[in-house]
């Protein structure tokens, strides 16, 4: 039990991330107080919403390439809103954002389950349509700070029992979903859907409904995140987000989530967003500059991806030397 809790991922993660602190601090002593690290949770509170959502998709195999575009478009959908009807209540407005960031991601989910195509064809498409709608909608014009109104924007930066209501809500969807994936049967379906399609297809499990689900989630969560982020920043414009996507697949993958499915967890990909996080709060204090996030993202990817198939091909190789002794 203590051998395979420390060769697990999530133990892995965890030392990594309080060494690249420890490092961080031998340069920097202030990266590591307290109300620097709450900011830096802050920071990546939207990064760990949308990697929950996609630790659900590429569970079940399939991946959604298009969160930061439904984050985007149910921003700008929301900012539009405030700026037309600037009484209307907070909790109105998160039930439009959580609602539209829904109905995105059930058409990915039935363009997947319904019609059988590659996730990552339909979500590139997606992505594309969400931007086009932003700039259709909003005609290319920006909502800046000054048009929103004050309780719009003060939502997610209140502070309660000292943090703020964003890291809150972050901390809450945590809980929440690490219940549903190990306390519920939808939970299980999204690990046998991903794990061995065909055997949950004779249990009863619909993979294609297990996929629909998931990109529902992904979807719902993507469009908080887009009130969130846009009511944060207090900005709202159609490249919001631009590129956001590839952190939320390389937080999955580097906190363990494997892209063939089956296998990942919560607490993993809330490691693998904090990692992120930490490194990007840190490059400008190391004077990086943080155009090089992307490179360091993708490079994280192709380094979690090569641990995962290595471990998988040690499996492999332990299976058949047992097999052998048998025969």
């Amino acid at each position: 039990m203590l051998k395979r809790l420390i060769a697990s991922r999530e133990t892995l993660l965890i030392v990594a991330i309080l060494l690249l602190l420890i490092l961080i601090s031998s340069r920097f002593p202030g990266f590591i107080a307290p109300s620097n690290l709450a900011n830096v949770f802050n920071d990546t509170s939207p990064l760990i919403l949308l990697a929950i959502g996609q630790m659900i998709v590429i569970l079940t195999r399939c991946i959604d390439l298009s969160v930061a575009a439904n984050l985007a478009l149910t921003g700008m959908v929301v900012s539009m809103v405030n700026v037309a009807l600037p009484g209307l209540p907070i909790a109105v407005i998160l039930g439009i954002a959580i609602g539209l960031g829904t109905i995105l991601g059930m058409i990915n989910g039935l363009l997947v389950w319904k019609l059988q195509i590659p996730s990552i064809v339909v979500t590139l498409g997606t992505m594309t349509i969400f931007r086009g709608v932003i700039f259709l909608i909003s005609d290319g014009k920006w909502v800046n700070s000054h048009e929103m109104s004050p309780a719009f924007k003060a939502f997610p930066r209140a502070e309660l029992l000292g943090l703020p209501v964003l890291s809150w809500i972050a901390i809450f969807a945590v809980i929440v979903f690490t219940v549903v994936m190990t306390r519920t049967t939808l939970g299980r379906a999204f690990y046998a859907a991903g794990g061995n399609p065909h055997a949950a297809t004779y249990a009863g499990i619909s993979v294609g409904r297990s996929q629909f689900w998931a990109f529902t989630i992904s979807g719902a969560l993507a469009g908080l995140t887009g009130y969130l982020w846009v009511s944060r920043f207090a900005v709202s414009y159609v490249d919001i987000a631009g590129g956001f996507e590839l952190d939320v697949v390389a937080a999955c993958v580097i906190g363990g989530v494997s892209i063939m499915g089956g296998i990942g967890t919560v607490a993993g990909a809330l490691l693998g967003a904090l990692f992120l996080g930490i490194i990007k709060n840190a490059l400008p204090v190391v004077d990086i500059s943080p155009f090089w996030q992307l490179a360091i993202s993708g490079g994280a990817i192709i380094i979690a991806v090569a641990l995962n198939a290595q471990a998988n091909r040690k499996k492999g190789r332990i299976i058949l030397k047992r097999a052998e002794q048998i025969r």
